[in-house]
């Protein structure tokens, strides 16, 4: 068997093969080597090499299961030759892909590799709890969006009826811990009793946090050593800025502009949370490495067109045709 893919053209090669497809998820879904079945739990199961499925020996519906049964995958009339390497793509462009872009490479329809984009930052979504950060912390908060002035007359009247503020633009609020993760989340305002909840159920106590004037009075100086950077005077004074997590918006803004063109605030989190995943899985981490980590966060994610789009029309693209 040939070897694993280090490089997108590799991997285009590799997983034109059936079975290194089936055999590259199965070995990162079931690492130790035992399938198990995603109804019952089961690991009394056999593999049906005719089907490439494999049959659980307890009696219960859907006693025979695909790889994909259980993962972003399933339902998906598309194989994993396609699904695999679109997934390659978006983990490794620093930018990220376009629904355009993928569905010229992968001979799909533009609708088509739009959904699949959306399942697959799904997979690449991590849990914003758990107060892991620590140590020397940044605190910030951005907007995203167009200037009003800009948009058509329909779309500046939809925005000034929802009643989003700061020119019709949503808030990013965003964590970094220096030298290793940033968490980022879309907030509804920039409040202090909408903030300061995040940052205490995610940062551990006694960190160094630092943010700007903006959170000066927020009132979490006794669980934290806070230290403010005003960016009237100065953009670092010594260890004090913000310059990280500033790093990170910029990253993200070339992304939503430079790819993605527009997005929906309605989709806005699933693009905070592409971006975070490949900030947090950066280099030393190499491309097959930071492939291989996402395919094993595929399983126990679902998404539905119905639950992307809000409805069961035809979705909102978040690029305009």
């Amino acid at each position: 068997m040939a070897s694993e893919p280090t490089t997108l053209t590799e991997a285009v090669v590799y997983f034109q093969d059936t079975d290194n497809c089936l055999n590259y998820l199965a070995a990162r879904r079931w690492p130790n080597g035992v399938a198990v079945c995603p109804t019952c739990g089961s690991k009394n199961v056999g593999f049906i090499a005719s089907r490439r499925m494999w049959q659980c020996k307890t009696r219960h519906p859907k006693a025979q299961f695909s790889v994909k049964l259980g993962t972003i995958f399933e339902d998906s009339p598309l194989g994993l030759d396609k699904w695999l390497p679109a997934m390659w793509m978006i983990a490794s462009n620093r930018n990220g892909i376009s629904s355009w872009e993928l569905h010229r490479a992968l001979g799909v329809t533009q609708k088509t590799a739009w959904f699949m984009l959306h399942r697959i930052r799904l997979a690449m979504q991590d849990e914003l709890t758990g107060g892991s950060l620590s140590g020397d912390v940044e605190i910030d908060e951005t907007f995203i969006g167009g200037k009003v002035r800009n948009m058509h007359k329909e779309r500046k009247v939809r925005v000034q009826k929802e009643g989003r503020h700061e020119g019709g633009k949503s808030i990013v609020m965003g964590m970094l811990e220096r030298g290793k993760a940033v968490r980022a989340t879309v907030i509804p305002d920039r409040t202090k009793n909408t903030m300061k909840p995040i940052v205490l159920a995610n940062v551990e106590r006694g960190s160094q946090v630092f943010t700007d004037e903006w959170q000066a009075q927020w009132g979490i100086d006794r669980h934290y050593t806070h230290n403010v950077i005003n960016h009237l005077e100065a953009y670092a004074r010594g260890n004090v800025h913000t310059n990280g997590i500033e790093n990170f918006w910029s990253l993200l803004k070339r992304g939503i502009h430079g790819t993605y063109v527009s997005v929906e605030p309605f989709h806005l989190f699933r693009y905070v949370d592409e971006q975070a995943f490949r900030f947090n899985n950066r280099l030393p981490m190499n491309d097959a490495d930071r492939f291989s980590y996402l395919v094993r966060k595929v399983v126990g994610k679902r998404l539905t067109y119905a639950e992307l789009t809000g409805k069961t029309g035809a979705p909102t693209p978040d690029e305009p045709f």
